[in-house]
């Protein structure tokens, strides 16, 4: 109690220190589609820096001129008129404190929950460097996730990074919430970017529940807030992760979506200036979201710890082609497809094995485990190549040895990887090697 009130107050002292004794400020000389003109803050003003326009409206500088600054605001722009005050805030940082865990947060690190928060003594940049490639740590140990098929055959590391590639409605939110709850982490921060307003209350009190938001920091920003918004709650969401990193802390970081992160940062470059080029995309989409990517991982030293990640992406079809998706599979060690024919018939969670790669493997498994893990993917890759034959009576028993043994153990296979796992990652393949023993029987 002693720790946390002293950690408080020196946040008060941090925040009392920031407290400017003179004002810069501007006035808008220009307004057109949304956008700002500003004069009298060229000087000492950076990109990326965030003003107060007219004493309520939040906005970020996009453009430099000697002339003056480009601004966008964080909302709608009705009712400013020419002249209004705009006053230099400064860059866009957030200060975590260890008192977050357990709430409810917008990108500014203001409380969503209706109870007072305390802000940390240090405060963070939003758009940090990644540490440094050569002095980081290799993957870690293989980690208990509470569900059968990332136990087994699709492995999670500490310090990996995974991407989950879903249509809408697949149960890409309710496998967020088994990990939240069940993956071996000391804190969980979860990014909800762009997710509409009603659904937040339903995702912390009912898909994560209590057990999930005892050890989670929820970030947020609503479908309905402006690109500046949205784009910043997963840069806030990964700040508020390396400050539990740097004490030395296992981070688990769920960001949802990717995907509406790259849109609204489209709609930010779109109105700087920039070109879509990329199926509308701009240039810097595909370095913004390998730079994000590439701060989490694995700590430079033994002092720091880990951000293990799970970024979603929005896959419209199933379209593994589209831009978000392939930039990200590049950076990532692992993707996960979840398929909406598996999620229609009523398995979840929806897991496409065939389609998914996790990249610890195999050193994340023992000989014997990863015996099971490709005996696992050959018997389901010989179920999907025989499958339309055997359901419409085409494939005669005794053709193919390999199909044989895949129609005996598929319902079981099948049934396994929708499984919960309580009981571990060794219970876990012994469950699996349960699944696989008709087609493992010699004779």
């Amino acid at each position: 109690m002693e720790n946390a009130v002293s950690m408080n107050i020196d946040g008060l002292r941090a925040r009392v220190a920031e407290i400017a004794l003179m004002r810069r400020v501007g006035r808008i000389s220009e307004l057109e589609g949304g956008i700002l003109r500003v004069t009298g803050l060229s000087q000492g003003t950076g990109l990326g820096d965030r003003v107060l326009i007219a004493g309520a409206l939040g906005g970020e500088v996009l453009r430099l001129a000697g002339s003056g600054l480009t601004v966008l605001p964080d909302g709608s722009t009705e009712g400013l008129a020419i002249g209004d005050v705009v006053e230099l805030v400064g860059r866009a940082e957030i200060a975590p404190d260890d008192s977050w865990i357990g709430r409810i947060i917008d990108p500014f690190g203001s409380p969503l929950d209706g109870r007072a928060l305390f802000r940390g003594p240090l405060a963070r940049p939003l758009r940090r460097a990644a540490p440094p490639a050569a002095g980081r740590r290799g993957l870690g140990a293989r980690l208990e996730t509470g569900v059968a098929a990332f136990n087994t055959v699709l492995p999670l590391v500490r310090g990996q990074r995974l991407g989950l590639f879903a249509g809408s409605g697949v149960g890409k939110s309710s496998l967020l919430a088994k990990f939240a709850r069940g993956v071996a982490a000391d804190v969980v921060v979860i990014a909800l970017v762009g997710e509409r307003g009603r659904e937040l209350r339903e995702f912390t009190d009912h898909v994560l529940g209590p057990q999930g938001m005892a050890r989670a920091i929820v970030v947020t920003a609503t479908s309905d807030q402006s690109p500046l918004v949205r784009r910043r709650c997963l840069w806030s969401a990964m700040a508020v992760a390396e400050h539990f990193r740097d004490q030395g802390l296992h981070v688990l970081l769920l960001a949802d979506s990717v995907t509406r992160f790259a849109e609204a940062h489209r709609e930010v470059a779109l109105a700087a200036g920039e070109e879509g080029t990329l199926r509308g995309y701009p240039p810097s989409t595909a370095h913004t979201i390998m730079a994000l990517a590439e701060r989490a991982g694995p700590g430079e030293d033994k002092t720091t710890g880990d951000i293990t990640a799970v970024f979603t992406v929005l896959v419209a079809g199933s379209d593994m082609e589209e831009p978000i998706a392939d930039i990200l599979r590049g950076v990532l060690d692992g993707h996960v497809v979840l398929d909406r024919k598996i999620a229609e018939r009523g398995r979840f969670p929806a897991i496409d094995l065939l389609r998914s790669v996790s990249r610890s493997l195999p050193t994340a498994a023992t000989a014997a485990e990863n015996t099971l893990i490709n005996e696992t993917r050959r018997l389901l890759g010989a179920w999907d190549r025989a499958e339309m034959m055997v359901q419409a009576g085409l494939y005669a028993k005794g053709s193919d040895p390999v199909v044989d043994a895949a129609i005996k153990v598929w319902p079981a296979l099948d049934a396994f990887l929708a499984e919960d796992a309580p009981d571990g990652l060794v219970a876990s393949f012994t469950r699996l090697e349960a699944c696989l023993a008709p087609a493992l029987v010699k004779g």
